[in-house]
């Protein structure tokens, strides 16, 4: 299949980017990855239309490296967490709330790539470039009415998590597991939002680097990821875990307070040490001897609502290993398991209420070079508008020195910005 493209200049870019926003969800499929200007390849990238796809919940690695053989075009899609059971000798048996494959990919028809002002078409044979550009321009959106109020529900009550996180550090205790990622959230069976204008909120609540909207059929994720898992040019590697969050403050003073106590609280600083620890000897499994490199360690990012202690491994990999073999080595992120990554996989399923699906998983693009680039999913609303089904997800990171109260206020200022996008 041949791929075509061209490129234009659009002056008011960011009328654009709404109105791609808007029109997104007028497609059957479509995703939106979209940096916020941060330091990503592109600005932001609209992909729509079906001509090919794989949706998988067997040997997927396999039919994923057989699928980009096959293609040799730009796919974009997903890798749930419970792709761990096909990695790892694993299962899930936890309430389902959002049935999704393992690993679902697609070949769009239209791509569209922003750098700055440049906006790049990419297309099928048989599309029209300035039609499909003319229909974003045009496009008219009516945002949809609204029913949320008192509609969302923690699933596990504090008394519940205090008890559940103490168990967790007697494992801790005892030398079965030095770190684990617990995670809860807030419900809904019987909600109606319109994913456009709450994506549109909560992107502006938050700017965060690794955002994504994804529609697929009645199915949207709303994610203001700011944490990479792992991106791929030529034969370097990168991931970028995070472990250390703490509210930003409008006060100058209570917000130097906040950073000062981040990049000095032992406690924060062990959580992403461990993890660092972890993705290094993640990244050897395939990584060229001596090339596994701590590029930043606990470094403090600010974000618009919230500070981050995030830590850069990269690595360099022979030309010839498949995309499978480095999701192998590498999925999940250990940001979101713990460590020993496999014993803190099967305490999470003891521990946590729901299958995560693709929560904890990561969204992103394959190139035809067999270059990518993938987020971790958190930080992220997921809603099914036919089932009116809605989750948000939260946790953080457990060693014998976290405190159950501080733990749970931290899981809710995650979900401060997700929860007021819905209003």
């Amino acid at each position: 299949m041949e791929r075509l493209n061209k490129v234009f200049t659009v002056d008011d870019i960011e009328g654009f980017k709404r109105k791609i926003i808007h029109i997104s969800t007028h497609f059957e499929n479509s995703i939106i990855l979209n940096s916020n200007y941060s330091s990503t390849d592109y600005d932001l990238i609209f992909a729509y239309g079906i001509h090919s796809f794989l949706s998988s919940n067997k040997n997927s690695l396999k039919k994923l490296d057989d699928y980009v053989s096959q293609c040799k075009d730009w796919l974009f899609g997903f890798f749930s967490y419970d792709l761990k059971n096909e990695i790892e000798p694993l299962k899930s048996q936890n309430l389902l709330c959002h049935d999704l494959p393992n690993v679902y990919f697609f070949q769009p028809k239209v791509i569209i790539t922003i750098n700055e002002n440049t906006v790049d078409l990419k297309y099928v044979s048989g599309i029209k470039p300035f039609d499909e550009l003319n229909k974003i321009l045009n496009f008219k959106y009516s945002f949809k009415n609204q029913s949320v109020k008192n509609s969302l529900e923690l699933r596990l009550k504090k008394s519940d998590y205090v008890k559940s996180i103490n168990k967790i550090k007697e494992h801790i205790r005892i030398g079965d597991i030095y770190e684990l990622n617990f995670c809860i959230d807030y419900h809904s069976n019987d909600i109606i939002i319109d994913p456009v204008k709450s994506y549109i909120s909560l992107n502006s609540q938050t700017e965060s680097p690794m955002s994504a909207f994804i529609k697929l059929k009645s199915f949207y994720l709303l994610s203001s990821s700011p944490e990479r898992f792992i991106k791929k040019k030529n034969n370097k590697i990168k991931t970028q875990p995070i472990k250390g969050t703490i509210r930003r403050e409008n006060d100058i003073n209570n917000d130097l307070r906040n950073i000062n106590y981040l990049n000095n609280n032992s406690k924060e600083l062990s959580e992403n040490h461990m993890i660092v620890d972890l993705v290094r000897n993640d990244l050897s499994r395939i990584a060229k001897k001596g090339t596994v490199t701590v590029k930043e360690l606990s470094t403090l990012y600010s974000f618009k609502n919230v500070h981050q202690l995030i830590s850069t491994v990269e690595a360099e990999i022979s030309n010839s290993t498949k995309i499978s073999k480095i999701l192998e080595s590498t999925f999940p992120m250990g940001s979101m398991t713990g460590a020993p990554k496999i014993r803190s996989m099967e305490l999470i399923e003891e521990f946590e209420k729901t299958q995560r699906g693709i929560y904890s998983g990561a969204v992103g693009y394959i190139t035809p070079k067999k270059d990518f680039d993938f987020n971790v999913v958190i930080r992220s609303i997921i809603y099914d508008s036919q089932r009116n089904n809605l989750n948000i997800n939260v946790g953080s990171a457990i060693t014998f020195a976290s405190d159950p109260d501080q733990e749970f206020n931290e899981c809710k200022l995650k979900a401060e910005a997700m929860i007021s996008s819905l209003k």
